[in-house]
């Protein structure tokens, strides 16, 4: 059951860690990979939204929050 949850949990991680890396490199793909990590967190914080653990909640709004700031640093917020 929190199978996928989990593994959206670590590839969030992993892509913001990348996305992180990237921008402090200055690095001309910062902007490609903040959108992937737009995405991958959005989809973390939905399948964690899903679950009645505290810590999955918390999860979820963290989630949405840095995927906004990604989407603001990849220049696609509205």
């Amino acid at each position: 059951m929190m199978a996928k949850c989990i593994q959206l949990d670590m590839e969030c991680a992993a892509i913001c860690y990348a996305a992180a890396q990237m921008m402090s490199l200055d690095s001309r793909k910062a902007k490609e990979i903040c959108r992937i990590c737009s995405d991958i967190c959005e989809e973390c914080g939905k399948e964690c939204s899903r679950h009645k653990h505290e810590h999955c909640r918390e999860c979820a709004e963290i989630c949405m929050r840095c995927a906004e700031a990604c989407r603001e640093m990849a220049g696609m917020a509205a």
